[in-house]
């Protein structure tokens, strides 16, 4: 496995992003399947390349940024997510944060009155995330095989309006996610603590009973789209 470059501040001093080039898999428009935001109209700019192999990860087309995704400049994104008149856009990927591009694109699109969101493996620091950004951090549990990559200041640094994700394939991914929420007192330092099961593997009603069993302050969510369109659909 690569060895994972972490941001510095000099991301916040990248030129215009409109010049600058990024490695795009798919934009598309769609209904929000996650977090507190379901159900609400979404733009997704799935960005190419993700150190991480997730067990279970749901895009594979999305990890390697040699092939299977498209080279496109700032400016044609913009462009093209405003084809879509929604004001809510997410970043996501792959692994948006490693491509240190997107830091001063996201914030072109606060600038412009977006609801900006980005969804991160929980790998690379997110210390240099704009404020304004709301980021959903997918902090991997034992049954992904990487949790040893997890960069646990992404949850000493949370803000009110971030979300933390904790996708359960087992009881003991279950259990493990348990004792993180307890020593970083997650429900108390952002907008939700956010459990969920791997689709097709650990029953949601194991799952529902659990969090019912230990009285916890988290919200149980399904992937909506995955109800709605075909679970291996891309661009949904």
């Amino acid at each position: 496995m690569s060895k994972i470059r972490q941001p510095t501040s000099a991301v916040k001093q990248l030129s215009n992003p409109e010049e600058l080039l990024y490695e795009v898999s798919e934009i598309f428009h769609s209904l929000q399947g996650e977090g507190l935001r379901a159900g609400l109209r979404c733009v997704f700019v799935r960005l190419q390349g993700c150190t991480l192999r997730c067990a279970w990860c749901d895009t594979p087309y999305a990890l390697d940024r040699r092939e299977g995704g498209m080279t496109m400049s700032g400016r044609e994104i913009i462009e093209k997510v405003g084809e879509f008149g929604c004001d809510f856009v997410e970043f996501t990927g792959g692994e948006p944060l490693e491509q240190e591009n997107v830091y001063p694109l996201m914030s072109y699109f606060c600038d412009a009155g977006y609801t900006v969101a980005v969804e991160t493996g929980g790998h690379i620091n997110t210390e240099f995330v704009d404020e304004r950004v709301i980021r959903i951090l997918d902090m991997k549990a034992p049954d992904s095989k990487m949790t040893p990559l997890n960069c646990y200041t992404n949850l000493e640094i949370l803000r009110p309006h971030d979300e933390v994700k904790f996708v359960l394939a087992s009881r003991r991914d279950y259990d493990w996610a348990v004792e993180i929420v307890k020593k970083y007192k997650l429900t108390e330092r952002c907008a939700a603590v956010l459990f969920s099961c791997v689709f097709g593997s650990l029953e949601l009603q194991t799952l529902a009973e659990c969090i019912l069993t230990d009285k916890l302050g988290v919200r149980m969510q399904l992937q909506m789209h995955k109800f709605i369109w075909e679970p291996t659909a891309r661009g949904v």
